[in-house]
Formats: structure tokens, C-alpha cells, sequence
């Protein structure tokens, strides 16, 4: 059973599973699916000043702090007792054009080339951890949730926002990947 639970899982079933916590969510409690959110009910929690947008009754979203804690759990737990003891599976085209920006470790999924305390000082290390996180948040506060609230729930719900803002996160992947990155990577 741990050696099924170990293996990358297809499209086909992961995706239906993902899916599924939106009706879920809807039937079980008329909660509505998103991540991001919960940030904002930590800080309406945590701190005291007066500021409009943090001030509003937090203690009804609770649920989805638990939920996103469940997240971090079953992320936590997967790793521990359900890690993938093969090595991960890169295309060799996308092998010999990392092996060019000098990312030639693929044991995680997060290169330690680029992601590490010690690329933080360095301005491609600063542009994708501090820069990109900055981004991240402006972009989530922006659009008015994350990809996740948008992409999985909102189109669920048929939400015209909720398409655009999936097609400019799409046209933005794409732009991000296919030229932005690899200018960064090659710094």
C-alpha cells in the first residue's frame, strides 16, 4: 500500500481529487475554497492596530485555518513516511538547459542552487526568493486571491473574475518561464 501512496500519481487522478474538495467544501459547511485568505485571518488575529482590512470578525473563517494547517500537516507527513526514494524524473532537454545555468541538483524539487540562504546575497538569489515573494503577495492581494481560490474554485463557480484572472496567471506562467527565467538564471 505505502509503495502505491509513494508514486507520483497521474493527472487524472489527482486532479479529480483536488477538484472534488470544492463540492466538498460547498456541501459539507457552504465554504468556499481558497488559501490565501488565510493569511489575512492570521493577521486580523494577531495584531492589535486598527486597520480597516484586518478588522473584521476573523473567528468566523477559523475553519479555513484549519484547513490550510491540514494542508502544512498532510505536507509535512508525506514527506516523512510517503517520500519517493527514486530519484526525480527530469526531461533531458530541461536537464541540458539547467546544466547550463549550473542546476544540477534534482534530489528536491526546489534546486539548492538557486534556493538557499546563501543565494539569497546574490541578485539572482534576491530577484527569486525576495523579489518573486514580494510579487506573489502583491499579485494574490491584487487579483483578489490566489490560484487556488481562482483556478479551482472560482471557475467551479462559473465567476467571470475568476477567468481572468486564471488566463492572466496562465499568460503569466508562460511569459515567466519561457523568458523572464532564464534571463534571471543566467545572472
Amino acid at each position: 500500500m505505502l509503495d502505491f501512496l509513494r508514486q507520483p500519481w497521474p493527472w487524472y487522478i489527482a486532479g479529480p481529487m483536488i477538484g472534488l474538495t470544492v463540492p466538498a467544501l460547498l456541501l459539507l459547511g457552504n465554504k468556499s475554497f481558497g488559501i490565501s485568505s488565510s493569511l489575512r485571518h492570521i493577521c486580523a488575529a494577531c495584531m492589535p492596530a486598527k486597520i480597516p482590512f484586518f478588522h473584521y470578525d476573523w473567528k468566523k473563517e477559523t475553519w479555513n485555518l484549519f484547513f490550510v494547517f491540514g494542508i502544512f500537516l498532510g505536507g509535512i507527513l508525506a514527506t516523512v513516511f510517503l517520500a519517493n526514494p527514486q530519484p526525480m524524473e527530469v526531461n533531458p532537454a530541461l536537464t541540458d538547459e539547467l546544466a547550463g545555468y549550473g542546476i544540477t541538483n534534482y534530489n528536491n524539487l526546489i534546486p539548492e542552487e538557486v534556493i538557499n540562504w546563501h543565494a539569497l546575497f546574490s541578485p539572482r538569489g534576491f530577484i527569486l526568493i525576495v523579489v518573486g515573494g514580494f510579487l506573489v503577495g502583491f499579485g494574490t492581494r491584487y487579483a483578489g486571491g490566489c490560484t487556488s481560490g481562482h483556478s479551482i474554485m472560482g471557475l467551479s463557480n462559473l465567476q467571470w473574475p475568476s477567468f481572468v484572472a486564471t488566463i492572466c496567471f496562465m499568460i503569466g506562467g508562460f511569459v515567466m518561464a519561457n523568458w523572464i527565467l532564464p534571463y534571471i538564471l543566467s545572472l
